[in-house]
């Protein structure tokens, strides 16, 4: 029996029967971390880490949709780590996925450097010259860059790839540059890129992007991927996605 605190709820990830345990008042997914788990290449018997997991939805989502080893989160928020924890026993997955709290800066001599075949992270998009900070921390730490930020994640994420490991990440269109530099400045060649728009006449508010350390310079653009149909109604490919197709 999983113990759930005041403000949690229990949610059907709609893969292999898992539940995921969230909290509107500190963290729940969205359809980024969906989008996100879905464009990572796990192969059989990869070692993953997830920086900046929240509530553990990607290892959690990974594990259900490949055949990797080993799956590893890690979240500086208690709180919401322990959400993740939980949603592990929940599932009865502690022999292949585990929540950590702690800082990600720390996760290189934590976990091991070039330990990991696959780091992913959706990350705090917004740094201090971009949006209005959540009066609530839990969410202006998921959203705002107030304990890491982009500099970190890609100079963490290169120390905990083995050569030729994989990094996968989910941001905004807007930090495209600062992220291509970061990746070049750490040995993170970015290998392909896919926009992400709302609607097909809108302009894209997401993009993701892979990363090899120590790769060739050639770099992949996906076609792009929207969203919605009309208002609430998703594409084909985003049911998909989802598993409601």
């Amino acid at each position: 029996m999983i113990n759930l605190n005041p403000g949690e709820r229990i949610d059907d990830l709609q893969r292999n029967g898992y539940s995921l345990i969230q909290n509107s008042k500190q963290f729940c997914f969205g359809v980024d971390a969906v989008l996100l788990s879905s464009f990572a290449e796990v192969k059989d018997g990869d070692r993953v880490c997830d920086l900046c997991t929240g509530n553990g939805v990607i290892p959690i989502l990974l594990e259900a949709k490949t055949n990797g080893r080993e799956f590893v989160g890690v979240e500086i928020q208690e709180s919401v780590a322990d959400m993740g924890k939980r949603s592990v026993l929940l599932n009865k997955l502690e022999n292949k996925v585990s929540i950590n709290q702690g800082d990600i800066k720390e996760a290189p001599q934590v976990y091991g450097r070039a330990s990991f075949d696959v780091v992913t992270c959706n990350p705090p998009y917004m740094d201090d010259n971009h949006g209005l900070k959540n009066p609530d921390m839990p969410k202006a730490i998921a959203r705002h860059e107030i304990y890491c930020n982009l500099r970190d994640v890609i100079s963490v994420a290169t120390a905990l790839l083995k050569p030729q490991g994989r990094f996968y990440m989910i941001h905004r269109p807007h930090r495209l540059v600062d992220i291509i530099a970061l990746m070049r400045e750490y040995k993170l060649e970015p290998k392909r890129l896919r926009l992400i728009y709302p609607y097909v006449d809108k302009e894209p508010t997401m993009v993701l992007i892979e990363g090899v350390r120590g790769g060739n310079t050639w770099l992949k653009c996906e076609p792009p991927l929207v969203i919605y149909e009309e208002k609430n109604v998703y594409t084909k490919e985003v049911k998909e996605v989802y598993g409601k197709e």
